[in-house]
């Protein structure tokens, strides 16, 4: 069982920046890979990026290349989420999520969820 909790979520302006955290439980952090996603309101789940347990590969979607970098310190079973030129489409609740198995950008694929933290950028 890993359970997760995410921080560093709130109200930015537009080309701003945030970095979102999440803190695992467990001693086998590493053997999980990692992500975060996120869900604007009216819309589905979607996949933002993800990190081997290694951290030796990352994975991005499209719309934050180059602008969002996913990283993790596994001595601190947490990852992160580094937001920079924010836009105010990135509103949304952002969760992490942890899998023992390869990375997927299927939502429903991921074992373990953490309750979110809202993310608003102003226009």
């Amino acid at each position: 069982q890993v359970q997760l909790v995410e921080s560093g979520g709130g109200l930015v302006q537009a080309g701003g920046s945030l970095r979102l955290s999440c803190a695992a439980s467990g001693r086998t952090f590493s053997s999980y890979a990692m992500g975060w996603f996120r869900q604007a309101p009216g819309k589905e789940r979607e996949f933002v990026a993800a990190i081997s347990g290694s951290a030796g590969s990352t994975y991005s979607a499209d719309s934050v290349k180059g602008r969002f970098t996913i990283s993790r310190d596994n001595a601190k079973n947490t990852v992160y989420l580094q937001m920079n030129s924010l836009k105010p489409e990135d509103t949304a609740v952002y969760y992490c999520a942890a899998r023992l198995r390869i990375i997927v950008t299927v939502s429903t694929h991921w074992d373990y969820w953490g309750q979110g933290t809202q993310v608003t950028v102003s226009s």
